[in-house]
């Protein structure tokens, strides 16, 4: 991670805990259409402060990531969290300026005994453009 933020300063843009319902899981009870699995999805998105951007307007327009959160409860059954994970870092790094972005994807109501299960991920968009 030296060389991604190399003693440079970053804004940090962040989208915390969107809730959407989604047919996610590889418990049978999670594969019913009419039952979606709640999810909490949290993102930072990581750009350089020397960024251009006009005075007035933000450095980083996180509705794109919010909105392709939300669509995400019209696709269908997905399997696994790290395959919701890999739509949404998709979205992230369509701002050019976004280095880096980490995700935290919750299943809050999947066991009684936690307050959730689910992935933490961070990507780099040196490694996701070269397919890593």
């Amino acid at each position: 991670m030296n060389d991604l933020f190399s003693g440079e300063d970053h804004i940090v843009v962040a989208l915390d805990d969107v809730c959407v319902d989604v047919n996610c899981g590889l418990h049978p009870w999670e594969r019913h259409p009419e039952r979606p699995t709640r999810l909490l999805i949290s993102v930072r998105l990581y750009a350089p402060l020397k960024t251009p951007r006009a005075a007035d307007e933000p450095i980083i327009d996180y509705d794109v990531v919010r909105d392709r959160i939300r669509a995400l409860e019209n696709e269908g059954h997905i399997d696994l969290l790290e395959t919701v994970a890999d739509r949404i870092v998709e979205s992230c790094f369509g701002d050019a300026r976004v280095v880096a972005c980490r995700l935290s994807i919750r299943k809050p109501d999947i066991y009684n005994e936690t307050r959730g299960a689910g992935i933490d991920l961070f990507r780099t968009r040196k490694r996701w453009s070269a397919g890593a």
